[in-house]
This record gives C-alpha cells, sequence and structure tokens, in this order.
C-alpha cells in the first residue's frame, strides 16, 4: 500500500468551494449564528437567510468553528493545515466525508 499525500494548497480551495457552495454548511452557520442571538429557534430553515443565492464570510465560518478569521484564511490558501478534527467538523457539517473534503496528491 502507498502512504498519501495530502495536497493541501488543492484542500485550501476545496474548502473555500464548500464555504460558498454547500447549502448544508451554509444552513448550520445560519442556525448557529442567529440562534446565538435568539432570532432563531434553529426549526424553520425555509427561511434561511443562507440559501444557495448567498455566500458564507470568512468571519461567519470562523465564528462558528471557534478559530479566528485569519486562520480560515490560512486554511483556504494553504498558508497552515487545519487539524484533524477541524477537518471532521468541517466535513461533518457539510454531509461529507473526510474524503471527500481532503484531496491528495496523485
Amino acid at each position: 500500500m502507498k502512504r498519501r499525500t495530502v495536497d493541501w494548497k488543492r484542500t485550501g480551495r476545496n474548502l473555500k468551494l464548500l464555504r460558498n457552495d454547500n447549502l448544508s454548511l451554509r444552513r448550520y452557520v445560519c442556525r448557529t449564528l442567529r440562534m446565538r442571538s435568539g432570532e432563531c429557534d434553529g426549526l424553520d430553515c425555509q427561511q434561511c437567510r443562507f440559501e444557495m443565492d448567498a455566500s458564507i464570510s470568512q468571519a461567519e465560518l470562523a465564528a462558528v468553528m471557534h478559530v479566528s478569521e485569519n486562520m480560515l484564511l490560512n486554511w483556504e490558501t494553504a498558508r497552515s493545515k487545519p487539524s484533524l478534527e477541524d477537518l471532521l467538523f468541517y466535513a461533518d457539517v457539510c454531509g461529507l466525508t473526510l474524503f471527500d473534503v481532503v484531496v491528495f496528491e496523485e
């Protein structure tokens, strides 16, 4: 069996794409932020403000993941690597597996 290496640049681009295009992630962020502010009971996602025509900002996702905006930017630009726990959380919220999120070198 050959050892696989993570392509962090492509994985970072994948994280950015998921932030902009994954409805499950958008709804999770919306529900979490709105529940914190008391605007949402978490039950009526049909009125969710993060529908497919809106994107999640780095600030919003960073707040939900409990990391800084700068950390999120560094992940998306491959300046730093997210922890395994952060990758698993990201994948789980997106409704994906870790192998759907991480890109390996060929």
